[in-house]
Order: C-alpha cells, then structure tokens, then sequence
C-alpha cells in the first residue's frame, strides 16, 4: 500500500498529477483543489495518498493534507451511493473546514454545490456523517459542538438568538457560531442573548 508520495512533480492533468519518485512515475486522481495548489512541474511535492487495489485496477488518489484524505475516506465507507468520483467532487467544491462546518450545521445546501452531488445524496452525507467527522481539538471542538447543537435544533436559546442575530446582520451562519463560541468563553454559558452578541461582535470585530 501507498500511503504518501514524494517526489517531483512531472504533469499536472484535469484530474490527475504525474508525480516522478526516483524515476517512477505514479498517478495519482486529485481534488481540484488539490490540484490548482500544486506547485510547478519539475518542483518537489509531497501528496497524501489513498491506494485502491481491485481485480481489473490500481488507483491512487491524492490529497494535500492527511485530514483531507480521511474525508475522503469518510464519505465513501460511510455514506450509500457515494463513491471516489463523488467524493473527488465533493472535496473539490469544499475545503475539508468547509465540508466539516457544512455536516456539523446540516447545510444541505453547502455539500449540494459540489458537481453530480444532488440534494438527496448531500442529505445522507450530512446525516450519516454527523458521528464520524475527523476529531477536532481546542478552541476547533468548541465551535464544532455549538455547531452541531445548531444544526440539530438543541442550542440553548440564548446562543441560538445570538448567532441568528449576526446572521441578521449579514455574517455567514458559520462565522457567527464561530464568534458565538468564542463569546461563550468570555461572557459564560449563562449569558443572555444580548451579551453574547455584544461579545460576538467584539470577536468579530479583532
């Protein structure tokens, strides 16, 4: 099994990278994404991959980073009818930040804008992956706990009024829960609406 290449790069495709490991050239299938932050040919690079082995085929899929790589391994083992060409596309679209917040406050939505992703399929990746997301620490696992209480309809009133209010006020849903969470350190989980949203928008504001 390949775990991680690196080497030269020697092409750059639409959906592909050539990467030159002492004279070896492997294949590997990228994000998008992945792809358009590639250095130029000739230059080193190091990509995480993911090998498939199958009667009729070898493939490798690369990612920039470790944590990409586990979403993708994550929406193909855990959620029905998503497979490496939907997963690719998915993890194109969005950012593997971006797929997180989406799945902690079921943006159906958000995953839906990836190509070949419609509103049923980007409903089960949102649902079925809600459990499973990659481990977040810090300051990362507090938002990510308000977020997945918001998105489940269980946020205590309070901080539910609070980011609703900056959303009002034009932010994204996600950068208010962010600034919410952050609040929550400051002003305490018994805080009205209105100081925390005085102490989002001083989070906000830095």
């Amino acid at each position: 099994m390949i775990g991680k290449l690196k080497g030269t790069l020697d092409e750059i495709a639409e959906d592909h990278c050539v990467v030159d490991v002492h004279g070896v050239g492997y294949v590997a299938y990228c994000p998008a994404r992945t792809l358009s932050k590639l250095p130029g040919i000739g230059e080193a690079v190091v990509l995480h991959i993911e090998t498939y082995v199958r009667e009729d085929m070898i493939r490798l899929y690369g990612f920039g980073s470790a944590l990409e790589r586990e979403w993708f391994r994550l929406l193909q083992n855990n959620v029905p009818g998503v497979g490496a060409k939907v997963a690719l596309a998915v993890l194109s679209t969005l950012t593997a930040s971006e797929l997180a917040n989406a799945v902690a406050l079921r943006d159906i939505a958000m995953v839906a804008r990836a190509p070949g992703v419609g509103k049923k399929v980007a409903e089960r990746i949102v649902t079925e992956l809600r459990d499973k997301a990659p481990a977040y620490t810090g300051e990362a696992a507090a938002a990510m706990g308000l977020k997945q209480e918001l998105g489940e309809g269980v946020a205590p009133a309070p901080v539910a009024d609070a980011v609703s209010a900056l959303v009002n006020l034009g932010y994204s849903r996600d950068v208010a829960a962010n600034a919410i969470a952050a609040a929550l350190k400051t002003a305490g989980d018994g805080a009205d609406s209105s100081k925390l949203i005085r102490a989002g928008l001083k989070e906000l504001a830095r």
